[in-house]
């Protein structure tokens, strides 16, 4: 075996093995990515917690430019935001989230946290999650921070996510939630009407350790 073959063989090994351990650690460990723990809208997914989902065991893959193009624009923009998935957060709003939150950086919380969430404010055909009238949104409280109250909103009818960042005046207010205690798993029921096609669910969640917003967008789609 020549030396080129041997470091192609080393390459290959340490590519196999580092896929399988974060499959493993996927495995292991369903609601986590990072070590620094918070929490994050699951199901509909959030975009970035659905780009680590689907491709945080395979994020190098080309392929992904192809079947997920706007992960693949936010991998390549920067991967942090999908290992820290649950860290989409803004310190100290007071309550003002559209002072602190201008229209087009809805999704990137402000372009919160150094900018690493600003590619999710990018429009484009995110992958979405089929619902229908009345569902239910998860948010995983992975360090249980509890909650204050989660508001949660959707676009309205005519707004396109494919071709327009998002702004407030692009969202109807569904439901404000009461406190949550301290837990892991919170699920609000919402309820719509007259909504069809593609849309953003939009979720705020005021955590109550201290004065922390989480800004969320889930993509959906009510078919």
């Amino acid at each position: 075996m020549n030396c080129h073959d041997r470091v192609e063989r080393v390459r290959r090994a340490s590519t196999l093995a580092l896929g399988a351990l974060t499959a493993t650690l996927l495995t292991l460990v369903p609601w986590s990515g990072t070590a620094a723990a918070h929490g994050s809208v699951v199901d509909p997914a959030s975009r970035n917690y659905g780009c680590w989902q689907r491709w945080g065991a395979d994020f190098q893959n080309p392929a992904m430019a192809q079947q997920d193009p706007m992960c693949w624009q936010a991998w390549q923009a920067d991967p942090n935001a999908m290992w820290n998935w649950n860290g989409l957060y803004r310190n100290g709003s007071a309550g003002n989230f559209e002072a602190v939150v201008p229209d087009g950086q809805l999704c990137s919380g402000g372009r919160t946290e150094g900018g690493r969430y600003n590619a999710l404010d990018t429009a484009g055909a995110w992958k979405t999650t089929a619902v229908n009238d009345n569902f239910t949104v998860k948010l995983h409280d992975q360090a249980s921070h509890g909650a204050d109250y989660i508001k949660v909103y959707v676009s309205r009818q005519g707004y396109n996510p494919s071709t327009q960042p998002l702004g407030w005046d692009d969202l109807q207010l569904l439901t404000t939630t009461g406190r949550y205690a301290p837990g892991q798993n919170y699920e609000i029921p919402v309820s719509t009407s007259g909504l069809s096609g593609r849309h953003v669910l939009y979720t705020v969640w005021q955590a109550s350790h201290m004065d922390q917003t989480y800004f969320l967008c889930s993509d959906v789609d009510f078919g």
